[in-house]
């Protein structure tokens, strides 16, 4: 099977690896690719969100499936161009995409499958939770304590379009991946992401600043329940619209006092979460994704291969304000002889040197029989990369590393 993946972040970058390791993948391509993604396949110099130029490069290399990361290009309709043109694509139409594009939509769509989620308020007044309408990178999200908090929240957020505003829940947050096929859902290992900044979940939300994978505690029995009071609901309203989801739903939970709640949905495997989960996945990820494209995964297993791993993504001193450009990465094959995986997501390469290219960086992955021992090799691996500025947290999978276990309900 010929695939081409569209992307160049740090989630492509891991789907790639994963890809390129599948039976069933003999050929691999890119677009546009990375540093990291080119030593794994074939790269083309298209964006991601050019979905004309794709569609030509589809024809043009005779792809079997095309597998689209990010969410932008689902959002604008990039899935919809290809699948008229009669190529197999894992990723939502633009109908469906909404799920992530649009809040608004989704809390109506929550509300029509009858799945838990936050309560929607009136009115900005702490405490409470103000979110950007549409797409913003996982920045668009603001836990408001205060009044200050909340005026910042308002006018960070107003420029970007239309405002959320719904009730703070307190618990755990954990990430749910299902492969879909428009009907059937196959759930991957529950992530934690840690999306503030800083150490102690201080600080703005960013797009993640590391995860883990799986989450102790959470067994199959546990998975498959929210499978069925999450996952399957969206699925059966959307099909009930004629907006059958084919591709990855993202279920961001809240395990609250009262049960699992969803903070928001996703169209696409998340970032960082997807350099935990694919590590500890066992199976034909290249296989399972053709058969969801084909609408064929009925019977499809992807099972966990009994390990742990945990992800620190090394980030541009002042992200997510801003990233850096330019400055000279070192270390990364340092780091890869100590067992580590290091996932690509803001890097160029220069002349012989390979630089900084975004606001996260490297996403640095260590794999273990033990959320500890993978948490270990993941920070010894990382104090082998440096760049001008690189920062990053402390604190990830700390609390599952001693010994913390996780559950639905108290």
């Amino acid at each position: 099977m010929r695939v081409l993946l569209v992307g160049s972040g740090g989630r492509e970058h891991a789907l790639a690896w994963k890809l390129a390791q599948s039976p069933a993948v003999d050929d691999l391509h890119a677009a546009p690719g990375s540093p990291g993604i080119a030593a794994l396949s074939e790269c083309h110099p298209i964006r991601a969100e050019d979905a004309e130029s794709l569609l030509g490069l589809s024809h043009s290399l005779d792809v079997d499936l095309v597998v689209v990361g990010p969410e932008a290009p689902l959002v604008a309709g990039v899935a919809d161009v290809l699948r008229h043109a009669g190529i197999a694509v894992f990723g939502p139409s633009a109908v469906a995409a909404r799920i992530e594009g649009s809040k608004s939509f989704a809390k109506e769509l929550m509300t029509a499958a009858g799945v838990p989620t936050a309560a929607q308020l009136p009115l900005a007044r702490p405490p409470c939770v103000v979110k950007a309408d549409g797409l913003a990178a996982g920045k668009g999200v603001f836990v408001c304590r205060t009044e200050e908090e909340v005026a910042r929240a308002l006018t960070t957020v107003g420029p970007l379009g239309g405002v959320i505003v719904e009730e703070l829940l307190e618990g755990v947050e954990l990430s749910l991946f299902a492969i879909c096929d428009g009907g059937h859902a196959l759930p991957l290992a529950p992530a934690q992401d840690y999306k503030r900044a800083f150490d102690g979940d201080e600080g703005p939300n960013t797009g993640g600043m590391g995860s883990f994978a799986p989450v102790p505690g959470l067994g199959e029995a546990e998975v498959e329940e929210l499978v069925t009071t999450i996952h399957q609901p969206i699925l059966a309203e959307l099909e009930r619209r004629d907006a059958s989801f084919v591709g990855l739903l993202y279920a961001g939970l809240m395990l609250t006092d009262e049960g699992p709640c969803v903070l928001e949905f996703n169209c696409r495997f998340g970032d960082p979460e997807t350099q935990s989960v694919l590590p500890v996945l066992d199976g034909d990820l290249g296989e399972a994704l053709a058969a969801a494209a084909d609408g064929e995964l009925a019977g499809v297993t992807l099972a966990t291969n009994g390990s742990a791993a945990v992800t620190v993504v090394l980030t541009a001193e002042r992200y997510p304000a801003e990233g850096d450009r330019g400055s000279t990465i070192t270390g990364v094959e340092e780091a890869e002889l100590e067992g580590a995986l290091v996932f690509h997501a803001g890097t160029a390469v220069h002349g012989d040197r390979l630089v900084t290219n975004g606001g996260r960086i490297l996403g640095v992955t260590g794999c273990g029989e033990t959320t500890s021992r993978a948490r270990e090799l993941a920070y010894r691996a990382a104090d082998r990369i440096a760049f001008a500025g690189m920062r990053r947290r402390e604190d990830i999978a700390l609390a599952a590393a001693d010994g913390r276990t996780f559950a639905l309900r108290p």
